[in-house]
């Protein structure tokens, strides 16, 4: 089991990756993990999270009082709580500012079709949660409604969310959720996106099990073949994926997007060209 001392040393290195990959800016994003049964160790407000020191963080019991540490926890602490209250399971929670995943958010599309069959295995799908203003009650409020579904989603109009069973498995998600938003981006810019199978999608469900992945709820039935109801983001994860008639991709319809892109070659271009520089 990891000591405090480590943890410490552990949220120090996450919150310097996270900058250093520019998903967070100025003082923006907060990290916390479990510490013993009753208590979290979490950062603090009004820091950078690139160049924090361990002796920073902060200690509160599980509603949110302080009790060790210099400096005030986050100013958005009730989220974090939110989290542990519904997932015993989760052990730490990360909230960053990550460019092209927030600008999903701000469009209002989540990450939910079936693109990268290790997403499909990994997250299952990234929801939307409804817009509340941060730091407020709202904001776990909106949360509530997805995190016992999914280990990340993405914050309307604010950011991302990510747990995991311990730091870096719910800094990893992060990452992946970017990455994710990256290529999902570059293939609507193209004009063109091969999707998943319905079919495929739920031989990876059943494979998860095989890699060892215990995602927190299972991909929702096809919402065409059951009942509509039955696909509930609350309790099942909900991924867009067309049958595919016996073919394993299948091409999307974008006839339903919500804005039809138009950019010159040359801005289509030196967007892909950015786009794949940022994923290397």
């Amino acid at each position: 089991m990891s000591t405090e001392s480590s943890l410490r040393a552990d949220i120090v290195e996450v919150g310097r990756r996270m900058y250093a990959r520019g998903y967070t800016a100025s003082n923006d994003g907060n990290i916390s993990v479990r510490l013993g049964a009753d208590r979290l160790l979490m950062t603090p407000k009004s820091v950078c999270k690139g160049f924090m020191t361990p002796d920073m963080m902060c200690i509160t019991d599980l509603d949110g009082r302080k009790l060790q540490g210099d400096r005030d926890p986050s100013s958005e602490m009730l989220m974090h709580l939110e989290v542990y209250r519904q997932r015993p399971d989760v052990a730490a929670v990360v909230h960053a500012h990550p460019p092209t995943a927030t600008g999903f958010a701000v469009a209002g599309i989540p990450l939910d079709r079936a693109v990268l069959a290790e997403v499909v295995t990994t997250l299952g799908s990234v929801p939307i949660a409804e817009y509340a203003t941060p730091s407020t009650i709202e904001l776990p409020e909106a949360v509530r409604k997805y995190i016992k579904a999914h280990d990340g989603m993405l914050l309307a109009n604010h950011g991302a969310l990510t747990v995991g069973a311990d730091l870096f498995a719910a800094y990893f998600k992060m990452e992946t959720i970017e990455h994710f938003a990256k290529i999902s981006l570059v293939a609507r810019l193209l004009g063109r996106e091969n999707l998943l199978s319905r079919e495929e999608v739920m031989r990876l469900q059943q494979l998860r099990g095989a890699y060892g992945i215990a995602p927190p709820a299972p991909i929702c039935p096809d919402p065409v073949a059951s009942e509509p109801s039955a696909a509930d983001p609350a309790t099942c994860q909900v991924v867009q994926a067309p049958s595919g008639g016996g073919l394993r991709l299948v091409p999307a319809d974008n006839s339903g997007d919500e804005a039809e892109i138009r950019l010159t070659y040359r801005e289509l271009s030196a967007l892909i060209e950015d786009a794949i520089r940022n994923l290397r």
